[in-house]
């Protein structure tokens, strides 16, 4: 009975293939439609993930200043800077750390030869490299006697090395860093670009009191990172900074801190949620279109019963039971919604395939939301075919006989 239902669902479907086609539009577009949001939602999760993940694991931030009030639009109160001596009782002090790196950083235009690039200048120590998990390409990083003396040495990142040295070897180049000259030692590994869009790799890392003495004129640590032995151990670490900087900067009990320390593992936490929430958001609107799909065919369906009352009216004369017609109107609405969520399916992961590249996120293929989607559609035919066909099983037979 159901390979009969099928044959004569493919027939009606075939005499009016214009039709069909119009009638199955709505389920092509939301499965389409919700393929492709789910498709993009994960890749651009996955590139979120990825960028926070390149400013290293179990990482905390530690900046001068604080924000009043709640929410992003509160402002941001400056706050005295960071030195060294904090960056010392840090790592003296609090336990559970792997690294601590001081950072001061500033916009420079960098020369080499008739080339120039404006890039960022960062003045750190070798601990940053551990903290950001960023090993070298080729070359070395500092040795201790070019951080103590604040040598006119430097390491470049592969955008640096692209615009000034194509085609060269940069090691034991001579790079100006503003009027400064110095001397290339490592060429760090490529990280791409951050959370913001800014690229990681447009940067070039000195020493910092080199930075301080002949760059910025201070002795300033704009930024403390701090690498966390385990993310277990974040919150404790965290508190044990807050409570020693407090004590350090003579803050009162009741005062607020005049810095900030921002958790890597907690912003990752929060824009991943974020953007399934707006994955699940979008999707769900554009499920919407399945519904009016639905509500195409059914209406389609019923146009169908109507045409072909005579028709069903011989069938239940010659022998066929409700259920006969019942399954041959069903099956026929299951049929145009599959065949409407397989072209969706199509549509929707290649137009995925084609956009990532757009949006610069990696295709993520989800074989779970495929198979929702594909089964939603089937759903949709069942529920809205079950109408029209129960209208039509329950036609009398003289009645259907004597229609025009």
């Amino acid at each position: 009975m159901i390979r009969e239902a099928f044959a004569l669902a493919l027939r009606a479907i075939r005499r009016n293939v214009m039709r069909s086609t119009l009638t199955i539009l709505g389920i092509v577009i939301g499965v389409a439609a919700v393929i492709a949001m789910v498709t993009l939602g994960n890749g651009t999760t996955v590139r979120v993930t990825e960028s926070i993940r390149s400013l290293g694991s179990n990482v905390l931030i530690l900046t001068p200043g604080a924000q009043t009030g709640r929410g992003p639009g509160g402002a941001t109160v400056a706050g005295p800077a960071f030195t060294t001596r904090d960056v010392t009782a840090i790592t003296q002090n609090i336990g559970g750390i792997n690294a601590v790196a001081p950072m001061a950083s500033a916009r420079a235009q960098v020369v080499y030869g008739n080339l120039n690039w404006p890039t960022t200048i960062t003045g750190t120590d070798n601990d940053y490299f551990v903290v950001r998990q960023w090993p070298m390409a080729a070359g070395r990083e500092f040795t201790d006697a070019e951080i103590r003396g604040g040598r006119a040495v430097c390491v470049i990142g592969t955008t640096v090395r692209n615009k000034l040295f194509a085609g060269q070897d940069p090691l034991g180049a001579s790079l100006r860093v503003r009027n400064m000259p110095c001397e290339i030692v490592g060429v760090l590994t490529a990280k791409g670009q951050a959370m913001g869009g800014n690229d990681q790799d447009d940067v070039v890392i000195l020493p910092l009191r080199t930075v301080q003495r002949r760059i910025s004129g201070n002795e300033d640590v704009t930024v403390i990172q701090v690498s966390v032995q385990s993310s277990a151990m974040n919150a404790r670490v965290r508190a044990d900074i807050m409570a020693l900087l407090r004590e350090r900067r003579r803050i009162v009990h009741g005062k607020e801190d005049d810095f900030r320390i921002l958790d890597i593992a907690e912003i990752a936490n929060t824009v991943q949620s974020t953007t399934r929430v707006l994955t699940a958001f979008l999707s769900a609107l554009a499920a919407v279109s399945l519904l009016v799909g639905g509500i195409g065919i059914m209406n389609i369906m019923l146009v169908s019963v109507t045409e072909r009352t005579r028709e069903i009216g011989i069938r239940l004369a010659i022998g066929a039971l409700e259920r006969d017609v019942l399954a041959q109107f069903l099956v026929e609405a299951v049929v145009l919604s599959l065949c409407g969520g397989l072209i969706g399916i199509v549509i929707g992961l290649a137009g995925s395939y084609f956009a990532v590249p757009l949006l610069n996120v990696p295709f993520v293929f989800n074989p779970t939301i495929v198979a929702l989607a594909f089964g939603f559609s089937g759903a949709v035919g069942v529920i809205f075919g079950f109408f029209p066909a129960r209208k039509a099983a329950r036609l009398d037979p003289i009645e259907a006989l004597r229609h025009e």
